[in-house]
This record gives C-alpha cells, sequence and structure tokens, in this order.
C-alpha cells in the first residue's frame, strides 16, 4: 500500500511524507506459541507533526505518532514464495471447485455445524452428508441420460 511513508535505508528508520525520519524504534515480539508475525513500530516527533502542513492525513492529535510494519517470519515467506510458482497458479485455478461443494455441503446440508458431540458422532455425521451429497450427483447423472 503506497500511504507515503518510505524506508530510509541509510538511517535504518521510516521518513513520513512529509519527509521527517522516525525518532526511534521498538520491535514488538510474540510469544513462541503465538503464530503472529513480530512488529516493528516506528516513533515520530509530536511536535513536528504539530507544525507539519500535511498533518491533515498524517497526524490527529494524539500525544504520540507511530507507524507499524510487520515483520513476517521465515515461513510466511517461503508461502509467498510458493504463490508466485506456477503449481501454485495451476492450482489455484481448481480451487473453486473444490469450494463450491464445500459451500454446498454447509449452506444446504448443515455440515457447518456439529449435530452430535464427540468425535463418532461428527464421522456419523460427515459421512451421512457426504453420502447423500453423491446420491444426489448419482441421480442427476441418470436423469441426464
Amino acid at each position: 500500500e503506497d500511504d507515503g511513508f518510505e524506508f530510509n535505508k541509510d538511517a535504518d528508520m521510516f521518513a513520513c511524507p512529509a519527509g521527517h525520519l522516525a525518532v526511534r524504534k521498538r520491535i514488538k515480539r510474540r510469544k513462541a506459541g503465538d503464530n503472529r508475525n513480530h512488529q516493528m513500530s516506528y516513533y515520530f516527533d509530536v511536535g513536528k507533526c504539530k507544525k507539519c502542513p500535511l498533518q491533515a492525513g498524517c497526524y490527529n492529535g494524539t500525544k504520540t505518532k507511530s507507524y507499524s510494519v510487520t515483520v513476517k517470519a521465515a515461513v510466511h515467506a517461503e508461502h509467498e514464495k510458493f504463490q508466485e510458482t506456477e503449481l501454485f497458479k495451476t492450482l489455484a485455478k481448481d480451487r473453486y471447485i473444490v469450494e463450491a461443494k464445500n459451500g454446498e455441503l454447509k449452506n444446504q446440508h448443515g455440515y457447518d455445524q456439529a449435530s452430535n458431540s464427540g468425535l463418532l458422532g461428527m464421522e456419523l455425521q460427515s459421512a451421512t452428508t457426504i453420502f447423500v451429497v453423491n446420491l444426489k450427483r448419482i441421480l442427476k447423472l441418470i436423469d441426464q441420460k
């Protein structure tokens, strides 16, 4: 997204749309069990923001002005790299077929919520729901002949 903030490699800080550099930065690390990415926050001098001609679109009178950027984990970087491959693009073209069938199971046959408790109840509901959908498909194909 182009919001006017640009990274300055020499200063290792972000610059606001008016060109003022951040005065400090802080990384917000997530816990080991948390699946979210780390976040780098850059803080700007509010005194400059109050006098800035571009404050209408950037600064809204708060005590601090910060700009945060998500630092992607290695796993997410690998996923993004995979999304650029031809294999992923080919698989994505066929995804709508599977999603349409999943939508039918959920919306027309009550597969969105378990009607029984326990793993056995869910397995039974799954088997009967998929059986009914397949049976409907077979009957539809027989009628076409």
